[in-house]
């Protein structure tokens, strides 16, 4: 039987492992942390900067099934993939790789660590709150449900309810209406990320 520690070595290993192509080290990496409840677009939010920056986007939905097959959603499963996706950002950023994380991200406490990971690192620290009016979420979320091939697991029930528990980002940050044209602030963004 493995210890935890082998266990958490291998979950970030299989991060690691499912990113892909890199973009090229820089001398100053980019973290960029895009928040928001579900069904507000971030994941195409960070598809879309991954296409126009080459940056290694950490989609904690897809991640969390690929060391989970069957995910409880509970504190520990949290924990222990959370603990693999800083470890891996760390990682990254270590070796001068940009990244992105795309999470809800909805709580200081969630952010934190990301912050004291840039700040250790030198990373650039890039902070983006994603969001979409609750009808366009709403009607976005019912249509993924009728599809029912999303990666996210999270309708209605769980947008109601985080939208009550998230906390406002204390630092200054990116807001981006995906409901509204988004390209103007991917290009800012993209200038931050590949900028000195």
């Amino acid at each position: 039987m493995s210890s935890n520690s082998d266990d958490d070595a291998q979950d970030v290993d299989h991060v690691l492992s499912a990113l892909g192509p890199l973009p090229p080290s820089r001398h100053h990496p980019a973290l960029v942390v895009v928040s928001g409840l579900p069904g507000t677009g971030k994941s195409l939010f960070c598809r879309e900067l991954r296409r126009r920056t080459g940056v290694a986007v950490l989609e904690s939905d897809a991640l969390r099934k690929l060391l989970f097959s069957r995910p409880s959603y509970s504190s520990e499963e949290s924990r222990r993939l959370f603990a693999a996706i800083h470890t891996a950002i760390a990682r990254l950023l270590a070796a001068g790789i940009s990244c992105t994380l795309d999470a809800t991200n909805l709580k200081e406490r969630h952010r934190q660590p990301l912050y004291d990971i840039a700040e250790e690192l030198g990373a650039k620290l890039i902070l983006v709150e994603v969001t979409a009016a609750p009808e366009v979420v709403r009607r976005r979320l019912a249509a993924r449900a009728s599809y029912g091939d999303a990666l996210s697991d999270a309708g209605s029930a769980v947008y109601e309810r985080m939208r009550r528990e998230a906390e406002e980002i204390q630092r200054e940050h990116f807001p981006v209406d995906t409901a509204a044209d988004t390209g103007p602030v991917l290009a800012t963004i993209s200038r931050e990320i590949e900028g000195p």
